[in-house]
């Protein structure tokens, strides 16, 4: 039985896992059923995100460099 979790998963399916784990994991997606089922629908999930070809709007672009720009005092909330 193993203790492996959806993140453990996607961390697997993007390749950052330890060599251990890689192997652990393998090993389970070999052996149990519903685990491989599991793993194939983040994978579908994956190619979906890739096909969407998603881009943020240039204002939101441009909301992100303003706020980067402002110093730590302006950007953490005052109690």
């Amino acid at each position: 039985m193993h203790n492996f979790t959806p993140d453990d998963l996607l961390q697997y399916l993007y390749s950052e896992t330890s060599p251990t784990q890689t192997a652990q994991i393998k090993i389970a997606l070999e052996t149990d059923w519903k685990f491989h089922e599991q793993f194939e629908e983040i994978k579908s999930g994956q190619r979906g995100l890739k096909a969407l070809q998603l881009s943020p709007s240039r204002q939101t672009i441009v909301n992100i460099l303003n706020f980067a720009g402002k110093p730590v005092t302006e950007c953490t909330p005052q109690t």
